[in-house]
């Protein structure tokens, strides 16, 4: 209502802020209301590319994926030689059964998921779930728990799973949707006769029959040009080509390049076994290789030598700016060189924009390159693309982690051009490093390879800017175990702690607690032999943690030692988040006294340091140690105080738990109302995030009265001075 006669009547009705659920907005309501949560609308996944327009020659195979699956789903799988059009196929048929699959159409090449991820099952499986809205918090860690999260997920409508590259049959039963009608197409070298046993229907592609290759070469390059080759001209090109369409499109790619170059010409080069067989030595793949060997042969000497570099280039892909790395070139002469490569059919850009080789195109480029370049060459280009990806990785590092202690100098060493590139934010920052795993990991690994060791280790270091936010576990345990060798084959002794403290963290959520506690003994003898006050520091925090799962009592003693040196250093933050930890530690094994001391002062601390999202933690924490000793209203007061910070500096996880305590505190007193309120919120959260826990909420939610809620703690979860 208005504040003065004028408004007598008249009702204003505004809604401003951010919901993560239903809003209502009325004045009176008649009889009951009934609220249900749902998740905001997640876009329905079409993630299939979409097939080529040169397409001959497989519509038998499309009319046998038809009748196969027919109306009740199926599954088939594709095998054949690379380059023999499996991924095109199985392309063509999703495109033209656009519109038949409500629950979506996924999309996964298993190659890069190999080159990213160590050919992690459990990698593919959370994209698809991301896909469905799930976000990465609330992703399970274990396989098992995934496949059952997506069949549960894909349970009510059909979905199309298309599976590039598979090399075994684990990667297509762990995709398998849940739904009636669904249908999953899988590409491969190998046959994997084993899914034979879950019904699928096994479809060898063959090479494209001389009448078909000269169609599509005829399509490829034109009629006319084609025409006028001379008699036979050709289909020798189509024979030398052995009928793989890749090697087909290179050849033409060839024709089209250069328009003066007479078809007969090309299929004598084609047709000259010697120069075939040492274009490419790989059993019997030579003649697709013989045909990148004849469009490496036209290229220019710049793009030839990109070419050649771009062989050494760690990982899957690379951006322009990897390229004048490589080339030790400007971008814009690496772009153009890029264009070069990519209209013969050398390269192309994948579905993130970046570049890209096939598997066999970069083996050809590498052999090229050992027998053009010499090894200081080569070594010099590695260095090179190392140096420019740990460059991005500091630029990253810095706009993820801000000014969280390093021991590596490389964000030091960043010049005023390198952070004029840096990012314009924490998430995009975060997205890239994420983009680029693969690439970042297969560099560390490059620099261990030639002994680098300094460069394996910063680059090990800023890494964890992503794995502390996203648990790639399985690659941070590589990556900080190869870190951490390589910083004491360095004589880092500081290096290596940190190193060592940060592998704690991946493993002891893979339940390695006895690997845990060893890097950790051995990361805190290191930083004492450093003399590394904040790091002493860090190191004992980590140690902390440990002992929090294991010996709370010896969890306490632990973190007053940590307390020590973060005084010494002076490091305000780190006492901060020292005596949080403290308090969620003398709570744990029954000092609620001390414990509210400890997070009232760590809660004073985190406000003075401006720290709202950690001060809504600690207080969130108190209101549990207030809960404990009987002081309800003022637990009651510090939890809605927490939440309401939580949810202002967006930290809902966090709000949730807090919302699930209050509900617990309603119940107690007997307010179902707000038990009720508190629960709907949580509920909100987690079905914007896609949580399981929602799942269980909904259920307690069903009757009249709600069930009593797990009990979830304000525990010491999160984050770390160490991890900061």
């Amino acid at each position: 209502m208005g504040d003065n006669a004028a408004d007598a009547g008249r009702v204003r009705n505004v809604f401003s802020g951010t919901a993560h659920g239903p809003v209502i907005q009325a004045e009176v309501i008649e009889g009951g209301v009934w609220i249900e949560a749902h998740r905001p609308q997640q876009p329905v996944p079409r993630q299939v590319p979409s097939g080529s327009p040169q397409f001959v020659d497989r519509e038998p195979v499309l009319a046998e994926i038809d009748g196969w699956v027919g109306d009740g789903g199926g599954m088939a799988v594709l095998s054949g030689l690379p380059g023999v059009g499996k991924s095109a196929t199985v392309r063509r048929w999703a495109q033209g059964e656009r519109g038949r699959f409500p629950g979506g159409e996924f999309y996964l090449d298993f190659a890069e998921l190999r080159a990213q991820a160590g050919g992690d099952v459990s990698a593919g499986v959370s994209r698809c779930l991301r896909a469905l809205g799930v976000e990465d918090r609330y992703l399970p860690e274990s396989l098992g728990e995934l496949t059952g999260l997506l069949r549960t997920m894909t349970a009510d409508k059909r979905v199309l799973m298309v599976l590039d590259d598979v090399t075994e049959p684990a990667q297509v039963r762990a995709l398998v949707p849940g739904a009636p009608g669904s249908v999953v197409l899988a590409t491969s070298q190998s046959v994997l006769g084993e899914l034979l046993d879950d019904g699928a229907r096994l479809m060898p592609l063959e090479p494209l029959s001389p009448e078909h290759g000269l169609q599509l070469l005829r399509r490829l390059c034109g009629a006319e040009r084609i025409d006028a080759g001379g008699e036979g001209a050709a289909e020798r090109i189509v024979a030398s080509c052995g009928g793989l369409p890749v090697a087909l499109q290179v050849a033409a790619a060839r024709l089209v390049m250069h328009p003066r170059l007479p078809v007969a010409a090309l299929a004598d080069e084609l047709a000259d076994d010697r120069r075939r067989l040492d274009a490419l030595r790989r059993g019997g793949e030579r003649t697709v290789s013989a045909v990148f060997g004849v469009a490496y042969a036209g290229l220019s000497g710049p793009a030839a030598r990109l070419y050649r570099l771009l062989g050494l280039h760690p990982g899957r892909r690379w951006d322009v700016a990897s390229a004048a790395a490589a080339a030790g070139t400007t971008p814009d002469a690496a772009a153009e060189q890029l264009d070069v490569l990519e209209a013969a059919s050398l390269v192309a850009r994948a579905a993130d924009g970046r570049y890209e080789f096939h598997d066999l195109v970069r083996l050809h480029a590498r052999e090229q390159a050992a027998s053009e370049d010499d090894e200081d060459e080569r070594t010099a280009a590695a260095a090179r693309i190392v140096d420019h990806l740990l460059t991005r990785a500091a630029q990253a590092d810095l706009a993820v982690m801000g000014g969280r202690m390093r021991i590596g100098a490389y964000t030091d060493r960043l010049g005023e051009a390198d952070r004029a590139t840096a990012f314009p934010g924490r998430r995009e920052a975060l997205d890239w490093l994420d983009t680029w795993r693969g690439e970042l990991l297969s560099a560390q690994q490059t620099a261990a390879e030639h002994g680098w060791h300094r460069r394996v280790w910063e680059l090990a270091e800023a890494l964890t800017a992503l794995f502390l936010n996203r648990r790639y576990l399985n690659d941070w345990v590589r990556s900080g175990d190869l870190g951490a060798r390589h910083a004491a084959a360095d004589g880092n002794p500081a290096a290596e702690a940190r190193l060592r403290a940060l592998l704690s963290r991946p493993l002891m959520d893979r339940d390695e607690l006895r690997r845990a506690r060893g890097e950790l003994e051995t990361a805190v003898a290191r930083a004492d032999e450093s003399g590394h006050t904040l790091l002493r520091a860090s190191v004992r925090e980590f140690h902390g943690r440990y002992w929090d799962r294991c010996d709370p009592a010896r969890a306490v003693t632990t973190y007053e030692e940590a307390m020590v040196f973060y005084r010494a250093a002076g490091d305000d933050r780190g006492i901060a988040i020292g005596r949080y930890f403290m308090g969620c530690a003398l709570h744990a094994v029954g000092r609620t006294g001390e414990a509210q001391t400890a997070l009232q002062d760590a809660y004073d601390a985190f406000m003075g340091l401006d720290d709202r999202r950690m001060g809504a933690r600690a207080l969130a924490a108190l209101g549990g140690v207030l809960r404990d000793l009987g002081q309800v209203a003022e637990a009651v007061a510090a939890l809605e105080e927490a939440a309401a910070m939580l949810r202002e500096r967006g930290a809902v996880h966090y709000e949730a738990q807090v919302c699930e305590t209050l509900a617990e505190l309603a119940e107690e007193r007997g307010d179902r109302e707000q038990q009720r309120r508190c629960l709907m919120r949580a509920l909100e959260i987690y079905e914007a995030g896609g949580g399981p826990r929602a799942a269980e909420l909904r259920r307690g939610l069903a009757g009249a009265d709600a069930t009593e809620p797990a009990h979830r703690p304000q525990g010491a979860e999160g984050d770390g001075a160490g991890g900061a």
